[in-house]
């Protein structure tokens, strides 16, 4: 049976925000959360919703503990955590959200796959391309 969707609450409806910031799907469809546990979880939410468009932030340890609640041990096990299941990279004073997909053999970077699916986002990018290309 296919469930109908409709908007339950239509003067709340989300909006994508002018800033840059997005969490990637594959998160889930490709099993990344499986390999964390809820702080390390929400450690990457706070990274992925302040990180510039390379991915970098350099929220400070005591900074990110007071916003998670979270004690430094456990602060330090959450970014172990992410950095053990390639989420990021952390040199003090910088984290990097890293990309989803793994590198190329030669050092280069795959194109993320551009999905057109109703309901999902696209990064600005892709869509000034696709705007300036006459791509549809």
């Amino acid at each position: 049976m296919k469930i109908k969707k409709q908007i339950l609450c239509p003067e709340r409806l989300r909006r994508i925000p002018g800033q840059f910031s997005w969490i990637d799907q594959r998160l889930v469809r490709d099993r990344h959360l499986q390999h964390c546990d809820h702080r390390a979880l929400a450690l990457y939410l706070v990274l992925v919703t302040v990180a510039d468009l390379e991915g970098l932030s350099y929220y400070s340890e005591p900074t990110l503990e007071r916003m998670l609640n979270m004690e430094r041990g456990q602060l330090l096990h959450a970014r172990a955590q992410l950095v053990q299941a390639g989420l990021v990279a952390y040199r003090k004073p910088l984290y990097q959200v890293l990309s989803l997909e793994l590198p190329l053999e030669g050092g280069g970077v795959p194109e993320p796959a551009v999905s057109t699916r109703a309901g999902q986002s696209l990064p600005v990018g892709d869509i000034l391309r696709r705007i300036i290309g006459g791509e549809s």
